[in-house]
Parts: structure tokens; C-alpha cells; sequence
């Protein structure tokens, strides 16, 4: 067994970070410079944040806003350098992460 550090990041479809694509400046970082294991993205159908907003894909209210969600693992070092890195593109309170065991 291994410890590690699970990690979720929750942002939206069209969330842009000087003007690029949020989830693909976010998983090329994690892929291409910190090489993580285990990154997946999640595409929700429905949620909501902070404010309440419902984010829905039903043929009524057509979005570009859904949710997303980016998790991904690796040693607790790797993800802190991986975070720190990360920081400034994700809003603060969008982060969540907990310490797990790798079987």
C-alpha cells in the first residue's frame, strides 16, 4: 500500500483562464509538467454553486455551463507542487482533496 492525495476540482464548461480553456490549461498542466497519476474529468449533468445558479443539460435549458469535475491522485509532494502551480487559475473554495491509501 501507498499513501497519496486524492484531489477534486470543480469548475464549469466554458470556464476560461486568460482567455484559454480552463479544464485543458488545468489537465495539461497536471499531464504534461507534473505527470499525476490517475486524472480523470467529470462532466455533470446538473449542479449548482455558491450562488445557487442551477447549471442543468435538459432540451428546455440548452448550456455550455455544466459541471466539471477533475480529480486525480499521486504522492502528497506531487500534489502540492501540482496545487501550488494550480492556485492562481482555480477560484478559491473549488478544491477539495483528502489522503487515501493506493491498493
Amino acid at each position: 500500500m501507498k499513501e497519496i492525495v486524492v484531489v477534486r476540482i470543480y469548475i464549469r464548461e466554458g470556464d476560461h483562464s486568460d482567455g484559454r480553456d480552463l479544464m485543458g490549461r488545468i489537465f495539461a498542466i497536471l499531464h504534461d509538467q507534473h505527470k499525476v497519476h490517475g486524472v480523470t474529468v467529470f462532466r455533470g449533468i446538473a449542479g449548482f454553486g455558491a450562488h445557487g445558479e442551477t447549471h442543468a443539460a435538459d432540451l428546455l435549458h440548452i448550456t455550455a455551463h455544466l459541471p466539471l469535475v477533475i480529480e486525480f491522485f499521486d504522492a502528497p509532494e506531487v500534489v502540492e507542487t501540482a496545487l501550488a502551480e494550480l492556485q492562481g487559475l482555480i477560484p478559491t473554495g473549488h478544491v477539495v482533496k483528502w489522503p487515501a491509501l493506493c491498493l
